[in-house]
């Protein structure tokens, strides 16, 4: 019987072993030959205008400037040297949700996937890019933290104040999108350790995570996690609220305990070691090829894990491009025959 890379995906997803091991990635596989189908793609709903700073950088909906970092290939990050917001208790003077007034759902939802074929790929829908991150955008770190640490009750009612637009959004969203996946984010670790203790979190960010959890959770569809550096202490959480896979699951973490702990139960999206040799400018080949064996080895026996291996180079970069060839090609050959 032949199955879809949908199909395949959803039996990790199930605890069950697949036919092959999934990929698990947001864009296209670069330059494979054998021209695989996506396991899974994002929806992408546009709701509000997209606007622009100078030069072109991308604005969000709350006036974050985000400018392109050639380091990483292009990739936006939060403008460090502009913060919105410098006093957590006048956020409401700053901090405003645009209207979702007269917004048409089921076009939105229908421009969202229209790029997906659901025959053959998931769909994996998300509303917001998590407290945590949101806060830390608007006011930078030190003042983030600080934040949160001396004016909690501001802190909890600016959340509050972004939950009832996410919230607005995902419960109008979800059942004409019907995603395979609600996706959840929430980075707040460092590679050696969370930037916040786990009292904290469960305190001033696990419960706006519970609700948007409780939408997914209501209709039967699974809910995945991003959540990237150490931030292992969250995981029992997770679990409690119904979190099923978490990516991109970084060495970091004890990956292993983890495993170990949860079987088929959590899966496992990447374990990749992407700071390592095999990332490394001028890696020579057998050692990238090794690493893909290795991390598949340590991971995929049982099930519970899906491979997300890639390397990001600078813009520009032709030997990065090389390099997440041959971890393309070495998926193919290893992970795609894993399991016969």
């Amino acid at each position: 019987m032949t199955i879809t890379e949908k199909e395949n995906l959803m039996r990790v997803i199930n605890g069950q072993e697949p036919a092959w091991l999934p990929r698990k990635v947001r864009l296209q596989y670069p330059d494979d030959p054998e021209n695989h189908k996506l396991s899974c793609q994002n929806a992408v709903p546009k709701l509000h205008p997209e606007k622009r700073g100078e030069n072109g950088a991308r604005i969000d909906i709350f006036g974050v400037e985000y400018l392109p970092a050639d380091s990483v290939n292009g990739t936006q990050m939060p403008r460090t040297d502009r913060f919105i917001l410098d006093d957590i208790t006048k956020w409401r003077d700053v901090i405003k949700v645009p209207s979702l007034e007269g917004i048409d759902w089921e076009a939105v939802a229908r421009q969202s996937t229209e790029h997906i074929d659901r025959r053959e790929t998931a769909v994996e829908m998300g509303t917001n890019a998590s407290y945590f991150q949101h806060l830390m955008r608007f006011m930078g770190f030190t003042e983030g933290l600080c934040a949160l640490q001396e004016e909690p009750d501001e802190v909890w009612e600016l959340f509050e104040y972004l939950a009832g637009y996410y919230e607005a959004i995902a419960t109008n969203l979800i059942d004409y999108i019907k995603p395979d996946i609600y996706g959840l984010t929430d980075d707040n670790a460092t590679a050696r350790s969370p930037f916040i203790s786990r009292e904290m979190y469960q305190r001033m960010l696990k419960p706006f995570q519970v609700r948007l959890a409780n939408i997914a959770n209501d209709r039967g569809v699974a809910i995945g996690m991003h959540d990237c550096g150490r931030c292992e202490d969250f995981i029992e959480d997770w679990v409690e609220f119904g979190v099923k896979l978490w990516n991109p699951a970084q060495t970091s973490n004890d990956l292993a305990g983890i495993k170990k702990k949860y079987g088929k139960d959590f899966v496992l999206v990447g374990c990749w070691d992407s700071q390592g040799p095999a990332g490394w400018p001028g890696a020579e080949e057998e050692l990238v090829r090794q690493a893909v064996r290795d991390c598949i080895d340590a991971y995929a026996p049982g099930g519970g894990f899906c491979f997300r291996a890639s390397l990001q180079g600078a813009k520009g970069d032709e030997q990065a491009r090389i390099h997440s060839l041959w971890i393309t090609d070495e998926y193919n050959k290893y992970g795609r025959t894993f399991y016969k």
